[in-house]
């Protein structure tokens, strides 16, 4: 099917039946290929926000008597939405085609390369920095722990560690080996199926960094675009604590998707999670959520909950501050064992951890593709 600016009529796509013939007046209870094809055309794809029918991702559709069944290609990048883009689509074409018809979705891959993003030729569909006001509330282990679980849900992901003075995510992931060098460009290093980079890779554990902002800037830049991340959907950063000048640099290289800003229900924490915020808006990168971790203790001896921090703090602020609330992690003494040992992936096998992680992946990737739907992206146009 041919694409077509907005505004114009799509025609039917060739994928879906021709009308059905009829001797008299149309039968209510009738599905033809042109009422189907109305109902996908009203349907976004997750990943563009566009039409699933404008991005050809319709690939069959069988009307046999008054059953339907509909095949559609869905991207990598959506891996994490398959199930509830299948099981929405299905409910749409129930409740919108004439007699209720018996509707069965298949979703099967779909490949779409990502496009070189900024003048920096990254090659990834989504930027997502991961920040905090202040260190200490576990902002590399949420960082890290998004992009295994977007990672295992079906993405291509890559983490970086844009905390120079203080790396942490070798430490969580278990992993000490150093990068390598091929034709001018760092390899990163592969761990749990995450392409990682990090200054902790560089430098030996014991060593501080004692750098000022242009070096910062270089580092920064060099990860970004000297580094052979191949093609991407997500690329995570963790970001240093604070407001520095970290988040001016990435905001200068290429345009990120958002950020997302982890704290802890203290008000304290709650203070620089403000600020946090306030920066992200002002170097104009758009806040994709709040996630609060160390929401409370739920002690393993007597099953009794104790909000050692304070409790809701940060859907609260939230809602004050008009961002999206992503979910919460409660303290758990398995998911601080994890980190230190080096098995941060363990948050995904542990049925007391897992939940609330899957919970906050989910809802970033909706967020996102909500975001798309009501402002569909412009296609992208090589400057030559």
């Amino acid at each position: 099917m041919r694409r077509l600016l907005d505004g114009q009529q799509l025609p039917i796509s060739p994928h879906l039946p021709p009308p059905l013939p009829q001797n008299g007046p149309m039968s209510q209870n009738t599905l033809d290929g042109a009422t189907v094809n109305q109902v996908l055309q009203n349907f976004a794809d997750p990943e563009t926000g566009r039409s699933l029918t404008q991005m050809e991702q319709v690939l069959d559709v069988k009307i046999e008597g008054h059953g339907l069944h509909v095949k559609i290609g869905l991207t990598s990048y959506a891996s994490p939405l398959w199930d509830v883009t299948r099981d929405k689509l299905q409910q749409q074409l129930s409740d919108q085609l004439p007699g209720t018809p018996t509707v069965t979705v298949e979703v099967v891959p779909l490949q779409r390369p990502a496009e070189p993003l900024g003048g920096i030729g990254l090659k990834v569909k989504s930027v997502i920095a991961v920040g905090s006001g202040k260190g200490g509330v576990g902002k590399s282990t949420v960082a890290a722990s998004l992009a295994i679980g977007l990672q295992q849900a079906g993405c291509q992901v890559g983490l970086m560690d844009a905390d120079v003075y203080g790396p942490s995510i070798p430490h969580l992931l278990g992993v000490n080996e150093k990068p390598t060098a091929s034709e001018q460009r760092l390899q990163p290093v592969s761990a749990a199926g995450l392409k990682l980079m990090s200054m902790g890779f560089l430098v030996p554990p014991e060593e501080a960094v004692v750098w000022r902002g242009p070096m910062l800037h270089g580092a920064i830049t060099q990860f970004l675009r000297d580094t052979d991340w191949g093609e991407l959907d997500y690329l995570i950063i963790d970001m240093p604590p604070g407001t520095g000048d970290i988040a001016l640099t990435l905001s200068q290289l290429l345009p990120l998707t958002g950020a997302v800003v982890v704290c802890t229900p203290q008000d304290v924490a709650l203070l620089d999670a403000v600020k946090a915020v306030a920066m992200f808006r002002k170097v104009n990168i758009p806040v994709l959520g709040m996630v609060e971790n160390m929401s409370y203790f739920l002690c393993p001896d007597n099953g009794q909950r104790y909000d050692i921090f304070g409790s809701g703090g940060a859907r609260k602020k939230s809602q004050e501050l008009d961002v999206p609330f992503l979910g919460e992690v409660p303290l758990q003494i398995a998911i601080r064992e994890r980190g230190d040992a080096g098995e941060t992936t363990g948050n995904y096998t542990d049925t007391t951890s897992a939940p609330y992680f899957h919970s906050i992946c989910v809802n970033l990737v909706q967020n996102i593709a909500d975001q798309k739907v009501s402002e569909p992206p412009l296609p992208s146009l090589t400057v030559l």
